[in-house]
């Protein structure tokens, strides 16, 4: 029997009002694929570089935590990427929410995270060991 492959992966994050969030991930962070759904709209995929992220919308009343509130320093999502200078330099020039700067990791990694509308943690590393 042949074992079945997982083919790719997609994050979901809540966020509190998918438009302003997918349009903040389009304009600042370059997702500029996107498909919204429903009537009003409540959830998004999204895409850059073939890699997906879907936005869920929660209700008014209803409240979320990024991960770094509950175990310190822990991103939402990580993306390893091929050029860390030039997506920091990207971001830096788009005006996105800069969580923390470039620099290199202990583990080998050149590293900067950036915020999103939500407060989530989103990484992006580059490996250079």
């Amino acid at each position: 029997m042949t074992k079945a492959k997982i083919t790719d992966s997609a994050p979901v994050l809540l966020v509190k009002d998918v438009v302003k969030s997918a349009a903040y991930w389009r304009d600042k962070l370059g997702f500029t694929e996107q498909s919204l759904f429903g009537q009003p709209t409540n959830f998004a995929i999204i895409r850059r570089d073939s890699f997906t992220v879907m936005l869920a919308q929660v209700e008014p009343e209803q409240t979320f935590v990024s991960n770094y509130h509950v175990v310190e320093k822990m991103w939402d999502v990580y993306f390893w990427v091929d050029d860390a200078d030039a997506i920091y330099a990207e971001f830096q020039a788009s005006g996105a929410m800069i969580d923390y700067s470039l620099y290199i990791a202990p583990h080998g990694v050149k590293e900067f995270g950036v915020q999103d509308l939500d407060d989530h943690d989103i990484a992006f590393g580059q490996v250079i060991r």
